[in-house]
């Protein structure tokens, strides 16, 4: 190829730069504007989510929703395993303590029983689990009855860190909006983007305000500079939520094409022996962010070395975060399903303007890289 075919680039829809011109016209290029307000709605009004408030990131959308909900030093926080570093990061922030779950087979997302088990095990010993970051990993949901669930029982607060996942669903209802507070990611990355950035969504008003007090550093509400607690620069500007407005009108498109390109990969490597697709759950439709499969007996690591020579970007799935050496301390409670998934599995390019043509090209690579 001349061209490198990338994992999941951004993909453009054709307003950005004329909604990106109004703000600049507007002067709010700062994080103030109303294309902040309409972004916030856009997402309101899709997701169901009663409040939404714009971020500079999703890892600093899990920070906040720690802080609001109390999460102080030496708490408690449970987390998946088998995600990104961004989604469990935060827990260090707060000094609080992580303890990781592994997955299951049937989502890849955390196993409803082995989290039961872990929080049974940790209050015997005097731990007492606060609050789960669940997180709907690769655009697949979880099975969310069971952990709901489970949280209740345990009067456990939900973050769902739905960052890959905008435009999944459960039972038709959009994931991150199950738990106390949901976030969402739109990095250069994700299905829908505004280059950098993210938002927090909960149906708590209460929640929503502090949340956004806390992004615009804890301002108090006087003509000078008051501040009774401590904040972040958290805020999103108006000039990304004015490509993210132009994203999400389009999010629709974007989820039908993800899973049109998973069910191309899924026809044109059928006759690859031991290979396994990532699954879905009977009651959850996924975005299908990045189309993921698993081998029987192939290299994963040595297959994207190969491809990376035809320029062709694939990557391996998550390294689970309780193999990371900055966590080699922590509590985990594992069964072997992400090193598993990691120590075999594959990303293939998703990016949502690829065509037939295109993924039938990069069938045939990867076959020929194949041991």
């Amino acid at each position: 190829m001349k061209h490198k075919i990338y994992l999941s680039p951004p993909y453009q829809s054709g307003k950005e730069l004329e909604y990106i011109k109004e703000a600049i016209e507007s002067n709010y290029i700062a994080p103030v504007g109303e294309f902040i307000d309409k972004f916030e709605g856009a997402i309101c009004e899709y997701t169901g989510a009663k409040y939404a408030v714009g971020v500079s990131s999703g890892t600093s959308a899990i920070h906040l929703a720690l802080r609001v909900l109390g999460i102080k030093a030496g708490d408690v926080v449970l987390a998946s395993t088998f995600t990104f570093i961004g989604s469990v990061a935060p827990i260090l922030y707060q000094n609080a303590e992580p303890v990781f779950i592994d997955s299951d087979y049937k989502s890849w997302n955390i196993d409803p029983n082995l989290l039961e088990d872990a929080i049974k095990n940790l209050i015997k010993i005097g731990k007492i689990p606060k609050v789960l970051i669940l997180t709907h990993i690769y655009g697949q949901p979880a099975d969310m009855d069971a952990i709901v669930s489970i949280c209740d029982r345990y009067n456990i607060k939900l973050i769902e860190d739905a960052a890959e996942a905008l435009g999944a669903t459960y039972k038709e209802k959009y994931v991150g909006t199950f738990g106390e507070v949901g976030i969402y990611s739109f990095n250069g990355n994700k299905i829908i983007t505004t280059s950098g950035g993210g938002v927090a969504v909960t149906n708590n008003k209460h929640l929503a305000s502090k949340i956004k007090f806390y992004s615009t550093q804890a301002k108090e509400n006087e003509i000078w500079y008051e501040h009774k607690e401590y904040g972040y620069n958290y805020r999103m500007s108006n000039i990304l939520a004015a490509i993210g407005l132009a994203q999400i009108e389009t999010i629709n498109y974007r989820v039908k094409k993800r899973r049109e390109i998973f069910n191309w990969y899924k026809e044109l490597l059928a006759d690859i022996d031991g290979l396994e697709f990532m699954p879905e759950l009977q009651d959850a439709k996924g975005n299908r962010w990045l189309t993921t499969v698993i081998f029987k007996n192939q290299n994963p690591f040595k297959i994207t070395q190969k491809m990376q020579v035809k320029n062709i970007e694939v990557r391996p799935l998550w390294k689970p975060m309780h193999m990371q050496p900055v966590f080699r301390n922590t509590i985990r409670y594992t069964n072997g399903t992400s090193e598993d998934l990691f120590s075999r599995g594959l990303c293939l390019p998703s990016g949502t303007d690829l065509e037939y043509e295109d993924v039938k090209f990069i069938a045939k690579e990867l076959k020929e890289c194949l041991e």
